[in-house]
């Protein structure tokens, strides 16, 4: 018998990528996704148009996070083996514009889901998986940080975040629920929101190299930040939920890059030359006709920065037998391939 998987935030980049792993582990796949007057399936269009599929493995639902009554329902109708929660409001700096919302989904919507676990008594079915974040360190209390290290988040997503990190332990401790959490640092790939840094970046420079943008403005070049490809982190969660007992994970790469390191990164990739003046506010990037190319802009400072974060991912190399397969490099050729592709179309 296929077991069966939930997943809230299927929409999303993390939720087509590891829909694609558990389809191809011949999991029947069920999503949530919320009502939109635009289309917003983009990501999942493609498994969803299967005809095989679409009939027999990967069935989508109306719902949201927000909505205790849509959450139970959906979790009572399916009664899946393991549930994935990626449903979140995940843009820092929005967190900061609509930080009631950021709470109601990102910490009250995993309480729900669990609530929903207890109360219609799957504890012996249903494995729960609480996606977590690096922003919960924000001001890191240590470098590396690991599964031990205190949280200290700077902005309302991080703090959203440490509740459902918390409770999502609370509920396993309480009530026996097979309830882990992953704290996935940053995780990048071609299917990422529009908005994120490293996206904007590439999508940025690939327009300018071909004259179809001028410039790139960005806010703290120095921040420094552990990216890995969304592909390696989904298959981390789905071995989470394989492992004999639940816990709590750190995912990343140990290795860490500062945003202007990113972007030479892009422009060696594409061949670009980029010649850096001024600092601070004032500093520039350069093209090789000295026309400044990037620029840095106040109004994409946050009201707090996270400076560094670097993941030690130790535990779960040693007892998920994880690591990550793809390096910076292979994802931004990723990136940028894919970015060219639209430009060219």
């Amino acid at each position: 018998m296929k077991k069966k998987a939930l997943i809230f935030g299927i929409t999303g980049q993390d939720g087509s990528y590891l829909s694609e792993l558990l389809l191809k582990k011949n999991y029947e796949v069920h999503g949530v996704k919320r009502r939109s007057s635009s289309i917003n399936t983009n990501r999942i269009d493609h498994i969803y148009q299967d005809p095989y599929q679409k009939k027999r493995n990967f069935i989508l639902h109306y719902g949201d996070v927000t909505d205790s009554t849509s959450v139970s329902q959906i979790i009572k109708k399916i009664k899946p083996n393991e549930i994935y929660n990626l449903a979140a409001q995940s843009h820092v700096a929005v967190s900061f514009e609509v930080p009631e919302y950021t709470a109601n989904a990102d910490a009250l919507g995993a309480l729900r889901i669990l609530e929903a676990i207890k109360f219609h008594n799957l504890q012996k079915i249903t494995k729960f998986y609480q996606a977590g974040t690096s922003e919960m360190f924000g001001k890191v209390q240590a470098i590396p940080q690991n599964e031990k290290t205190d949280f200290y988040p700077l902005s309302p997503y991080g703090v959203a975040k440490v509740y459902a990190h918390w409770i999502t332990r609370n509920y396993r401790e309480a009530y026996n629920i097979f309830a882990s959490n992953g704290i996935l640092f940053n995780h990048e790939s071609p299917r990422r929101g529009e908005t994120f840094v490293t996206k904007k970046i590439i999508s940025a420079m690939c327009r300018i190299k071909f004259g179809k943008q001028k410039k790139l403005f960005l806010g703290n070049l120095y921040a420094k930040r552990d990216w890995g490809h969304a592909k390696d982190y989904c298959l981390a969660m789905w071995k989470i939920l394989q492992y004999k007992k639940p816990d709590d994970f750190i995912i990343a790469t140990g290795k860490q890059y500062s945003i202007k390191q990113f972007i030479n990164l892009v422009a060696e990739k594409l061949k670009m030359q980029i010649i850096w003046k001024g600092k601070g506010l004032n500093e520039k990037g350069y093209n090789n006709k000295k026309e400044p190319i990037i620029e840095c802009d106040k109004n994409y400072f946050r009201p707090l920065d996270v400076n560094t974060l670097l993941g030690d991912s130790s535990k779960a190399k040693k007892l998920l037998k994880w690591k990550p397969k793809i390096n910076i490099k292979m994802l931004i050729e990723e990136m940028i391939e894919f970015e060219l592709k639209n430009i060219s179309k």
